[in-house]
């Protein structure tokens, strides 16, 4: 499979032109989503290449790290809003933290992460924004936004943060 992707990147770099981009996202925005292979977000948001930061992760959800690139992004390349963005049917919604414990088992050590399962993908969103607005690290909170994304339909559905 690795194979077919490098020979789709020979074909993408015949036809390559440098953009002359700077590392700073044109639309000043950093959306944190699920890894989710049904999200096309660039094109579900109506993005093109240099408009945002995209940070993935499973769930979507704001954990250490996503507050690790968040903050860079912020301080270093100049965003200012944040769009969290769940979806229905995530794999998450199917694990709990005894995921955990069988990899204990399997592997014979503990992993230091947390799964961040969740039941509740509403919640959730509230719980990812609720991360972001509390970070110390971060500058700019006042435009931070959670939606679900339905796989079915391609709508977003913004979560209320109360």
């Amino acid at each position: 499979m690795t194979d077919r992707l490098v020979e789709a990147n020979r074909h993408y770099a015949e036809a390559f032109t440098d953009p002359g981009m700077d590392a700073r996202p044109v639309l000043h925005v950093a959306v944190v989503a699920c890894m989710d292979a049904r999200l096309d977000l660039h094109k579900a948001l109506g993005l093109q290449l240099g408009d945002c930061h995209t940070i993935r992760n499973a769930g979507g959800v704001v954990t250490d790290d996503v507050i690790r690139s968040l903050t860079i992004s912020q301080r270093k390349l100049g965003t200012r809003s944040i769009v969290l963005i769940h979806h229905t049917g995530c794999g998450l919604e199917s694990l709990t933290e005894d995921f955990r414990n069988e990899l204990e088992m399997e592997v014979g050590q503990r992993p230091a992460w947390a799964v961040e399962s969740f039941r509740d993908v509403d919640q959730d969103v509230r719980q990812s924004m609720q991360r972001v607005r509390t970070s110390p690290f971060l500058l700019y909170k006042d435009d931070v936004r959670g939606f679900v994304f339905d796989v079915r339909t391609g709508l977003l559905r913004e979560v209320d943060p109360a």
